[in-house]
């Protein structure tokens, strides 16, 4: 099918020389020109089949020259291939829609998928779940069983990713802005997005690469509020100098979450929001999202329930509200899953919130867990709509958490604007490792929430501090005034989370300033910033406590005194790495190896080894830049 008529044309000639020789001077040919035994129909090796209805191909015999053939069958729903005179059964041919051969299998976690060679026909049978394929020496039976020829490679799939993201935050001068307002995150998916490219030879694409998920993709060692804290949380601020530009600082906020005893939780209502349109058919889509909600079900309490809600072309419920208990009925939903059709993404929402409205109770925590490529193409496909969708269904109380899985169609912008509309956050799943940390061992942080609508806000004193600059948090900012407005949604922080913000500022009178002195006098009246010039500036924090409406304040100075420490140093360095990443202009001739060397010496304990998984990135991504 992908032949060109020219080359199609030289290839039958050739074959047909071949073919001639083969006759008249092998004594196999020879013996072809005998009148042939009767041996029943023959029929060659099969093509790829797309486009026929399933009834009418059972009926329809496909063939081309080859060795390879296959028996005409009305009664036996198996075909029989003929290899010389033996006759060997192998798995019935699927038709499918045309799509992109699978990609390989991920190397952790799904080597499952794939059992040893049978040693009669060669193949390999792929052991997923409701997404079966046949490997053999003559073709592919792709999942969802597209047959395609090993000698024809089809191209990869076409890049249709969008990313949520926006152009670096800006040099501020704090003589004429000296307030900066943003909301917390507490997503990861672009660690694993970035990751994942890197993983594959390639360099990520900037606008996938959010700083603020890098940095908090990590734990770090701050202290957690204690009794006298009358926030659920605690912060952290430090200042040390900038790795990349001695003749700045950097002001480093760090949050730590309470993280309540696990046994005094509430009970969780869970539905589990599953994609099962055709652009999930994919080893790296629902194989690995069905394996990944398994892993969760061990987390979980009896008292809890499930459901499972599939969307495709049309919404439907796969599981009833089942208790965690009953896990055999659970996993028995998840095997049956299967990928096709188109993706109406916004029925499966809506039919989500109906099961988790009908499951909460008093006391209890209802959270949505989406899992898709982010591709919703029926139904509410503009994620401005979506959005307004979502703010209306938050109100009831039921978050909505987005988990992204496989690559080349994966629609960034959308998840993002899910989850933050949601009261939820956003993963993505590109390893059976990942789902662990993200669905096992942050389970309490993903879905039971301490704190909503947390901002932050920073007033900069410009006795002291004559630019500044806020290290990512591009999608996340906020206008003044939405500091004070218990209206204005922000980000939630969940119990066990930590939040951690950088800024680069720089001091009054430094060599690094890159704006000149205002002539005339600025707003702020020197006398009153110089009364305060221990302080570099002010510091204050609103949340709300999950489902109240109004807002509590707390705030306190930021004074202007060297404090580095490991944990912002590793910090420091995943901030320069993605600053590196998107081709910031602000890190002079800073290098790769000099985010490694800072990283390398500030990992600290580093338990699951996520920072020595971080160091390897970065050296990877020094060799690709190189390149």
């Amino acid at each position: 099918m992908l032949i060109s008529r020219t080359a199609l044309g030289g290839l039958t000639a050739t074959t047909a020389i071949v073919a001639v020789g083969f006759l008249f001077l092998s004594p196999q040919g020879q013996n072809l020109l005998r009148p042939p035994v009767d041996s029943g129909p023959v029929i060659s090796e099969p093509e790829i089949v797309t486009g026929v209805d399933r009834e009418q191909a059972q009926d329809t015999s496909v063939a081309q020259d080859g060795d390879l053939a296959v028996s005409e069958s009305s009664e036996e729903d198996t075909p029989v291939v003929l290899r010389d005179t033996e006759q060997v059964e192998i798995a019935p041919v699927i038709l499918a829609e045309p799509m992109a051969p699978p990609s390989p299998a991920p190397t952790d976690g799904l080597l499952s998928l794939y059992s040893s060679a049978d040693s009669a026909g060669g193949a390999i049978q792929q052991q997923g779940y409701g997404n079966s394929a046949v490997l053999n020496s003559r073709g592919v039976i792709a999942p969802g069983g597209l047959i395609a020829s090993p000698d024809i490679v089809a191209p990869p799939p076409a890049d249709t990713e969008e990313y949520a993201n926006e152009d670096d935050n800006p040099l501020r001068v704090v003589a004429d802005d000296p307030v900066s307002t943003f909301s917390i995150d507490v997503d990861t998916a672009s660690w694993s997005l970035l990751r994942s490219s890197l993983n594959r030879g390639q360099m990520p694409n900037p606008d996938a690469v959010r700083i603020e998920e890098m940095i908090n993709y990590f734990p770090y060692d701050y202290a957690a509020p204690d009794a006298d804290d009358i926030s659920p949380f605690r912060p952290t601020v430090n200042v040390f100098e900038t790795p990349w530009n001695p003749d700045t600082r950097l002001v480093r906020i760090g949050l730590q979450g309470d993280l309540p005893a696990i046994e005094n939780r509430p009970p969780l209502n869970l539905v589990f929001l599953i994609d099962t349109s055709g652009s999930m058919n994919d080893p790296s889509k629902l194989p690995l999202l069905i394996q990944s909600f398994r892993l969760m079900l061990d987390r979980l309490d009896p008292e809890d329930e499930v459901a499972i809600v599939t969307y495709a072309g049309s919404a439907g419920v796969a599981l009833d509200p089942t208790p965690a208990s009953d896990r055999d009925a659970i996993e028995a939903a998840l095997t049956r899953l299967q990928a096709g059709g188109s993706t109406n993404g916004a029925g499966g929402l809506r039919e989500a919130y109906r099961l988790a409205s009908e499951m909460s109770e008093e006391g209890e925590v209802s959270r949505v867990l989406l899992a898709t490529d982010g591709d919703f193409n029926v139904g509410i496909s503009n994620p401005d709509e979506l959005t307004d969708f979502i703010e209306d269904q938050r109100d009831s109380g039921t978050y909505l958490s987005v988990l992204g899985f496989g690559r080349g169609n994966l629609q960034d912008d959308t998840m993002q604007a899910l989850a933050q509309n949601g009261n939820g956050t956003a993963a993505y799943i590109d390893t059976l490792s990942e789902a662990r940390r993200v669905l096992v061992d942050q389970l309490a942080g993903a879905l039971f929430p301490i704190a909503d609508d947390v901002k932050i806000q920073v007033e900069f004193n410009p006795a002291v501090i004559a630019e500044y600059r806020l290290i990512g948090y591009e999608t996340r900012a906020l206008a003044r005034e939405d500091f004070n407005n218990d209206d204005v949604d922000a980000g939630e922080l969940g119990a066990g989370h930590s939040v951690t913000a950088l800024y680069e500022v720089t001091p009054v009178g430094s060599p690094a300033r890159l704006t000149d002195p205002l002539r005339y006098a600025s707003d702020t009246p020197e006398a009153e910033a110089d009364a305060h010039s221990d302080e570099l500036g002010f510091l204050r924090l609103r949340w709300k406590e999950p489902g109240a409406e109004e807002s509590e304040l707390i705030e306190f100075p930021i004074e202007m005194t060297d404090s580095p420490d490991p944990e912002a140093a590793f910090a420091a360095a995943i901030a320069g790495f993605g600053q590196l990443l998107r081709g910031s202009d602000f890190l002079g001739d800073w290098t790769y190896a000099d985010a490694i060397a800072l990283a390398n010496a500030n990992r600290g304990e580093d338990e699951f080894g996520y920072r020595f998984e971080a160091v390897q990135l970065m050296r990877l991504a020094e060799s690709l830049s190189a390149d």
